[in-house]
């Protein structure tokens, strides 16, 4: 080979390797809830077979972290919202929860970091003032056995966590979090070197403004893009655009040094008649399309070097979470391991990965249902609400309880120690509030009155104390 042709040669397969150990990285979120999933030892197969280094879990099972043990497979553990009271007030229960559950397996499994909770400033037990103790307790648990330097603690906080996210430029956090849990977390993560983790799903702002937000900008793929009028950047997908509003707020607060990791994003790929959007192909094509846009280098047009490391959620369809149906079809297996549909996971993956829309939309926005007043399902036979079914037991009714508070998005204020709907104190009397401002949210969509069988619809309004419950929001 002629030398000058060898050394063109050699040079653009450097700079290729360059641009590539540059770009980001993608992982996956392993979720438990259902009854049908395989065990540990094949899930980390599975992974290792399509080549995901990165796994993010919502607890810390023995058997999951016995079976990631020498896979190479980098793991962030999760200390759930439940322990946070006791990780807060005490620093021995936070180092024998290190110990037990990060020591032991260190570093034959590859921890990165640790979750200590999960969408705090959402969670209905009113755990946000525990968060900073419970994170800094953690971090001092690590630092009594040495491994400050290779674990990094966070708390991935959900998108609601700002006060306004559009345009991308005008981002800011919720004015009650900022002083409290804002300053103090960026000043921690700044301290020990970590990130902040963000929880981002464009699917939830498309479901709910089809109208208005194309699906193609949604999906990123081509479009026109939006022009953010405080910045004057060009925006092309959705995904962007929540992140820039992210930084923006982080920004605003003078802390745009700290790095962004994506906890969790995804699709789904089956929902309700009203869950606009929620399909095989649109699944595909954003999840797709995502793997593209983040293995292939190029931060967010605000951050253009911020390389990002994004979870996707999730790694199974999971059959016993509550919810509507897409709440259980986000995975990107069944639990047979069989694919949900066919996208790549690597950077040799993208060189044969095309986004085949189907020919049925082609991509464009879906027509609303003939029934539906904006695309979702009203109840045509008056007044009515949904409300608690107290004999599936305290355990189910307190999971769907946290679902309606937390992911769910239900107005869970007035139930709060001191609020007007506080009393009667009841397991029975709080979710039956919750559940009914998730189900009028949702227009009495059908299916939106249900969570596992927790639930039903009654046609007289429901009485518990003083509280009235809305009829619509």
């Amino acid at each position: 080979m002629d030398r000058h042709i060898f050394f063109s040669f050699f040079f653009f397969f450097l700079i290729s390797i360059l641009k590539f150990a540059d770009a980001g990285s993608i992982g996956v979120n392993y979720g438990r809830v259902a009854d049908n999933l395989p065990p540990a030892v094949k899930v980390v197969q599975l992974l290792k077979s399509q080549r995901l280094e990165r796994v993010k879990v919502f607890d810390s099972d023995p058997a999951v972290l016995r079976a990631l043990s020498g896979s190479g497979v980098k793991v962030t553990v999760d200390l759930p919202n439940e322990l946070l009271f006791a990780a807060a007030k005490r620093q021995a229960f936070a180092n024998s929860w290190v110990e037990k559950n990060v020591v032991a397996y260190f570093p034959a499994t590859q921890i990165e970091a640790i979750a200590v909770g999960n969408e705090v400033f959402v969670d209905p037990h009113n755990t946000t003032k525990f968060l900073m103790l419970a994170m800094k307790n953690v971090h001092q648990a690590l630092v009594k056995y040495n491994l400050h330097s290779a674990i990094k603690v966070s708390s991935p906080i959900a998108l609601s966590a700002l006060q306004n996210s559009y345009p991308s430029s005008a981002g800011s956090f919720r004015p009650e979090f900022v002083g409290t849990v804002f300053k103090p977390m960026f000043d921690f993560l700044r301290q020990t070197g970590s990130h902040l983790m963000v929880n981002v799903y464009p699917f939830f702002a498309y479901e709910s403004n089809a109208d208005v937000i194309p699906l193609d900008y949604a999906l990123f793929r081509e479009n026109p893009g939006v022009v953010d009028p405080g910045n004057g950047l060009r925006y092309f997908n959705l995904f962007d655009a929540q992140i820039d509003a992210v930084f923006a707020a982080m920004s605003a607060l003078k802390y745009e040094d700290i790095k962004l990791v994506v906890s969790e994003t995804g699709w789904p790929s089956k929902g309700d008649e009203n869950e606009r959007g929620a399909s095989l192909d649109n699944a595909a094509a954003y999840n797709g399309n995502l793997v593209r846009r983040i293995l292939t280098g190029g931060g967010t047009p605000l951050r253009p070097k911020a390389d990002l490391t994004v979870y996707l959620f999730a790694l199974f369809n999971e059959d016993d979470k509550f919810g509507p149906t897409s709440e259980r079809n986000y995975g990107l297996f069944y639990p047979d391991e069989k694919k949900v549909y066919d996208i790549p996971f690597t950077v040799e993956g993208l060189k044969n990965y095309h986004d085949h829309r189907s020919p049925a939309t082609g991509g464009q926005r879906p027509t609303a249902p003939v029934n539906g007043g904006g695309g979702v399902s009203k109840s045509t036979s008056g007044n009515t609400w949904c409300v608690a079914n107290a004999e599936v037991g305290k355990e189910k009714l307190q999971n769907a309880l946290d679902y309606a508070c937390g992911e769910g998005g239900a107005d869970c204020h007035t139930i709060q120690p001191g609020a007007t709907c506080y009393n009667p104190n009841t397991l029975e009397a709080h979710a039956s509030y919750a559940f009914n401002s998730y189900y009028q949210k949702k227009a009495r969509a059908g299916g939106s009155c249900y969570f596992g069988g927790a639930a039903y619809v009654v046609t007289q309004p429901p009485k518990y104390g003083s509280c009235e419950f809305p009829t619509g929001y």
